[in-house]
């Protein structure tokens, strides 16, 4: 009963509230990015639609929850099957997987798709957690679990706290600001220093060098030590040796 008399009082409520904001202007931004604009009594008027964020969560970390040791693979949705970079991430994560590493992803193709291939014909876990999006994004037919995630945030959130080691191969804007994310995160100890590799120095040397000397150096705004947040590795040989020296595969991250 008392169950019942909550749920109608939320309703009223609700109700009432749709009735006195509908002539108030509209945060556009906050419509867009989390609310479903579409009808009048739809997500954007009553704001249900924070429950499916927290479905989103919920489910992220039910799914990750059974994977102990993992790696995670960074890297553009673009990069083709006959790409250097699609075959070396390939290689790398099937070395991870035969290990007994989870290989977790963004689900999509291009680098996610390459690291997930190297787990799935190992035999190994492949994950991936995907984002609907209308061009680019679909689903890589080579994971053994998956997750589809409506908002960015929630699917970083997965990806960021997922693994032991990350690995970031070249990619556009979608890779780079998951690894700001991850640097921000270890930088601010908001969680444990963990192995951050790019792979592939002519990618990542000119970015480095703009650390180097506009951040540091000549407006300061980071450590020296932010410097060593991260690791350069341009083979695969290389970065496996890396994480077989530097993560400690009897401590993993449990959510």
């Amino acid at each position: 009963m008392a169950q019942w008399w909550c749920y109608n009082v939320a309703m009223f409520n609700s109700k009432k509230r749709s009735k006195d904001t509908k002539n108030k202007p509209v945060n556009k931004r906050i419509v867009t990015e989390l609310l479903d604009p579409k009808g009048a009594d739809g997500d954007a008027v009553q704001s249900w639609r924070v429950f499916r964020i927290m479905a989103e969560f919920v489910q992220g970390f039910e799914l990750l929850r059974d994977h102990g040791l993992a790696a995670t693979f960074w890297g553009s949705a673009r990069t083709t099957p006959d790409d250097p970079y699609y075959k070396e991430a390939e290689e790398l994560a099937a070395k991870l997987a035969k290990k007994g590493y989870s290989i977790i992803s963004g689900g999509g193709p291009g680098i996610m798709e390459a690291s997930n291939v190297g787990a799935f014909k190992v035999g190994g876990r492949s994950v991936g957690l995907n984002i609907q999006l209308p061009f680019e994004q679909k689903l890589n037919p080579y994971t053994t679990e998956s997750l589809d995630f409506d908002f960015f945030f929630s699917r970083k959130v997965m990806l960021t706290f997922a693994s032991e080691v990350y690995v970031y191969f070249p990619g556009g804007f979608g890779t780079l600001d998951e690894l700001f994310e991850i640097l921000t995160l270890i930088q601010t100890k908001k969680i444990e220093p963990i192995p951050v590799i790019l792979y592939g120095k002519d990618y990542w040397e000119p970015l480095l060098g703009f650390f180097e000397k506009t951040l540091l150096k000549k407006f300061k705004t980071i450590s020296p030590e932010d410097l060593e947040l991260f690791h350069v590795v341009d083979s695969v040989d290389e970065a496996f040796k890396y994480i077989n020296k530097n993560v400690n595969t009897k401590n993993v991250n449990q959510i």
